[in-house]
């Protein structure tokens, strides 16, 4: 049996995988995209910041005198249709493989329509599902073409550098598409994106920490204008609140499905007040989160939660680390404040969303035999709602960095 005209079928199958390529510098590579509304019912605008390759490459000579980015906006009914509208006036194929955010206006998330117009990023095969979503206090046009940053002239890497440490530091959450679907789909938990903006509020106060703010409310003198501080609050779809960079931070320590890294923060000193205390909180365990459900009376919710603190700054110069009685008031004033600060933010989840940005949800879904009965008990409506709370922080270690001893006042200055 001649088995070459097999061998050269087999060959010729594996060359037509390239029939489709483009090159890349055919392509017009879109970092960031914007959604707006327009006046006109189911039409949207659409801003596609589109990256310049060859600023900011060390590879060649180009881009010397070049722009970092090119941005457009086009209206459209849906993401997809728009982004083939706009390669109508430019010149390379648009393409969303490397979409790092995509920035939606306050006006337009708080809008009832907004799933109807994100729904297509989930369609489309171009758009990674962890992409995050970003809320915008303005236009998403005017963050695009405002948001100029001066340290790094290559746009994909200031979204990627700067959502990281954001991230990092448990000021914005973890906002993905991914997440964002799955979240609202399942009916019952709400969804937390990243909220920013390049304008300043009228309502900026100096007597905060550095953590009780949102975007646009933290003073700032020179530097880029953009700020990412705390988070938009989703339910249903449909933005509805904001929370503040510490509720933001809280939020993320009780949902065991994000992976927390250490976190800054400070707190006013317990024995002076007037002073900030600057510490790293850490978790080396999730939270044990335990749910009993009740059908006739309050599902019981008790959580505890480990935790360790390394303090990094004590302006004060009182000597914590070799007093056991002032020690022993830092760690009850740690405890105290963080379960004072969560009691408030599960009080306004029940009470005023009626539901929770914790993912608490999958820890009641054992109590039902199937779907149709979990959705019958209504875990937003019913049972997280009436539930009775109970979180304890517990303080496993206390750790004074490098330095043991402070300067000496009284010393340096006798």
């Amino acid at each position: 049996m001649n088995r070459k005209p097999f061998v050269f079928l087999f060959i010729m199958l594996l060359l037509a995988g390239c029939y489709d390529r483009i090159e890349l510098e055919q392509q017009s590579y879109v970092v960031a995209m914007g959604i707006d509304k327009t006046d006109r019912k189911g039409v949207y605008a659409f801003t596609y910041q589109i990256a310049n390759p060859e600023v900011g490459s060390a590879a060649g000579q180009g881009g010397v005198d070049e722009a970092p980015a090119e941005i457009v906006t086009v209206d459209g009914a849906d993401i997809l249709s728009a982004t083939h509208t706009a390669n109508s006036f430019v010149t390379k194929k648009i393409t969303l493989d490397h979409t790092k955010v995509i920035v939606v206006s306050e006006e337009l998330a708080r809008d009832e329509d907004f799933i109807r117009v994100i729904q297509s990023a989930s369609r489309s095969p171009q758009i990674r599902r962890g992409v995050q979503l970003v809320v915008s206090r303005e236009d998403a046009s005017d963050f695009i073409n405002n948001n100029k940053p001066l340290m790094e002239q290559r746009p994909h890497k200031y979204y990627q550098f700067m959502l990281n440490r954001a991230t990092q530091t448990g000021i914005i959450p973890e906002a993905t598409l991914h997440r964002f679907f799955q979240i609202t789909e399942g009916d019952a938990d709400l969804f937390l994106g990243i909220y920013a903006t390049t304008e300043q509020s009228d309502q900026t106060e100096n007597k905060k920490t550095e953590d009780q703010y949102i975007a646009g409310e933290i003073p700032q003198i020179g530097g880029s204008p953009t700020q990412f501080m705390g988070s938009a609050v989703f339910k249903e779809g449909q933005m509805i609140d904001t929370l503040t960079g510490e509720e933001t931070r809280l939020a993320q320590i009780l949902d065991n499905t994000l992976e927390m890294e250490t976190l800054f923060a400070t707190i006013p000193d317990p024995l002076m007040p007037e002073y900030q205390i600057a510490y790293n909180y850490s978790q080396k365990e999730d939270p044990s989160i335990n749910i009993q459900y009740h059908k006739e009376k309050p599902t019981i919710i008790d959580v505890q939660i480990p935790y360790q603190v390394e303090i990094l700054a004590v302006p004060s110069l009182i000597k914590y680390s070799q007093n056991k009685d002032d020690q022993k008031v830092l760690k009850e004033t740690l405890t105290k404040r963080l379960n004072e600060k969560t009691a408030e933010l599960i009080r306004k989840s029940q009470e005023e969303y009626r539901s929770d940005p914790f993912y608490w949800s999958l820890y009641v879904r054992k109590y039902f035999k199937s779907v149709k009965d979990y959705e019958e008990a209504d875990w937003h409506k019913k049972i997280y709602p009436n539930a009775k709370i109970t979180v304890n922080y517990k303080m496993e270690k206390l750790e004074f960095g490098k330095m043991i001893n402070d300067s000496n006042l009284d010393e340096v200055r006798d």
